[in-house]
């Protein structure tokens, strides 16, 4: 153990930096000071280690019969002739143009609703929406969500098939095949070489690399699965699983930090929303952030869509031969890197949320010390300074609970469950009010999902100086697949990944 000197001298030093920090930003690093204990077994959420899977049928239950409700709302009063919905006003969905990136997201929605209730009605919703409106998206060579698009739809219409739930029909496999195969190669065109790698770029352009985009490398992952390329200038066939490789490669070494000394705001796990870079020379620049507070504090839904994405892509090629991926990294180092980067953001995440498990929107935002100790107490949704975004929590609950199983099933037991219960706390949190939107005429699931608060997009209810009771698709898209994926475990069923497609 350190002397007493010395952790009255590192606690001066963190306690500078807190203050360069608008006063909250690394109170967990003085919590490590204070306990001595390692980062990995702090905790800000109180992780309940009782809670199981099977605790949480009754809220499932109660959540499913809501989501049909919401479904139906929005099918029968939106319009679509407006664009695709993205978050609510006053309880009603609207549309923000910025990218069409949430489409998916709607008609997904009533495929997951089919998958965990067997309703029929959302089946014929979901595959009558994708073949009516997801095809240009299919093909759309300006954004970075194919993976949100096209894995939402075409991806899970031929999940099901393939497992059996839906009536096997060799055209209709064909089609959603066909449309995935498209989609990867497409996604994987927007591609920026760098000096050690590449990635697929923002539609900020090609300097940019975004973190969300660590999901949308399913869609490359998939059409790789199912066999195809992308063939460019000269007949040149790309491989798509290189790039995938190279683009979680390229996230895990800049957008996401480990207390290496990067930079003076370097912590484990912690992560800037967007990477630049000089495109000319391939050099990196800086971290920034588009829907953050800065590039030097962490949004919290860019960090649960790297817990999410790496969690689950790390789950994909655990299962791929060694000899597959042998010309481009040996299957051990890239597991390694995979691993290291999703444990920790993991471990940011817990360290970095209220007891609940429902983050703020960013762990650096101006006025959260106005709050208090408030990692220690539960999120406050309506407080008078800043938003929670529960959106980020719904996300992040996959990432811990994929991450806790997998290293349970490799041994790791003692760190595995507290990912696993992690997860589950998160849950317990989301699926009951305030957070899962009770009343009829309200058309979100999910409550008090935050879009963009520096551009002042999210609805701010009169007499509140803070955005709150709303909701998004991403939300409740996750809010959906985090339970549908508990749900399975429950019941013993196929275990949910994205890649279960033949």
């Amino acid at each position: 153990m350190p002397c007493k000197h010395t952790l009255t001298y590192a606690a001066m030093i963190f306690l500078s930096i807190i203050v360069a920090e608008q006063k909250n930003k690394f109170i967990f690093s003085l919590q490590h000071i204070k306990t001595g204990l390692p980062k990995s077994f702090v905790s800000m959420i109180h992780i309940n280690n009782d809670l199981k899977p099977a605790g949480l049928t009754k809220k499932l239950n109660r959540f499913w019969e809501l989501s049909a409700a919401k479904i139906g709302l929005l099918e029968k009063h939106y319009d679509a002739t407006k664009g695709s919905p993205v978050f609510t006003v006053d309880g009603h969905y609207t549309t923000r143009g910025w990218t069409e990136w949430t489409q998916g997201f709607q008609y997904g929605a009533a495929i997951l609703q089919f998958d965990a209730t067997g309703d029929t009605t959302m089946l014929e919703l979901g595959r009558k929406q994708t073949v009516a409106a997801m095809a240009p998206h299919i093909s759309h060579t300006g954004v970075h969500d194919h993976g949100f698009n096209n894995v939402s739809t075409y991806g899970n219409l031929l999940r099901l098939m393939h497992e059996g739930k839906t009536t096997y029909n060799e055209w209709e496999k064909n089609f959603y095949e066909l449309a995935l195969k498209i989609s990867g190669a497409v996604q994987a065109s927007r591609w920026t070489s760098i000096k050690d790698g590449g990635f697929i770029h923002s539609f900020n352009g090609a300097h940019s690399l975004f973190v969300d985009t660590i999901r949308s490398v399913r869609a490359l992952i998939l059409s790789h699965s199912l066999g195809h390329v992308l063939q460019a200038e000269g007949d040149i066939k790309i491989s798509l699983l290189e790039r995938a490789i190279k683009h979680i490669q390229s996230t895990a070494k800049y957008a996401v930090f480990y207390g290496e000394g990067r930079d003076t705001y370097d912590v484990w796990g912690r992560t800037a929303h967007e990477s630049v870079f000089n495109v000319k020379d391939g050099n990196f620049r800086c971290p920034n952030s588009q829907q953050g507070y800065s590039g030097f504090t962490t949004w919290t839904r860019g960090l649960a869509w790297a817990m999410c994405g790496f969690a689950e892509e790390l789950e994909w090629f655990d299962t791929i031969d060694e000899e597959a991926l042998r010309p481009f990294l040996p299957k051990p180092d890239l597991l390694s890197l995979m691993l290291k980067t999703a444990k920790a953001t993991c471990d940011f995440y817990i360290d970095n949320t209220p007891s609940d498990g429902v983050p703020y929107w960013d762990t650096g935002a101006p006025d959260l010390h106005q709050l208090g100790d408030y990692l220690h107490k539960p999120a406050d949704p309506f407080n008078a300074y800043e938003p929670v975004d529960s959106s980020a929590a719904a996300i992040a609950a996959q990432g811990l609970l994929r991450l806790g199983r997998y290293l349970q099933q490799k041994g790791e037991q003692q760190t595995g469950d507290r990912y696993w219960q992690a997860g589950l706390t998160v849950l317990d949190t989301i699926f009951e009010e305030p957070y899962l939107s009770i009343r009829d005429n309200h058309q979100g699931l999910l409550l008090h999902s935050i879009y963009h608060r520096p551009n002042g997009w999210d609805h701010i209810p009169a007499g509140s100086k803070i955005p709150y009771g709303e909701s998004s698709m991403w939300g409740d898209y996750h809010a959906r697949e985090a339970a549908l994926y508990i749900q399975r475990i429950i019941n013993s069923d196929t275990y949910h990944t994205f890649f279960n497609i033949g």
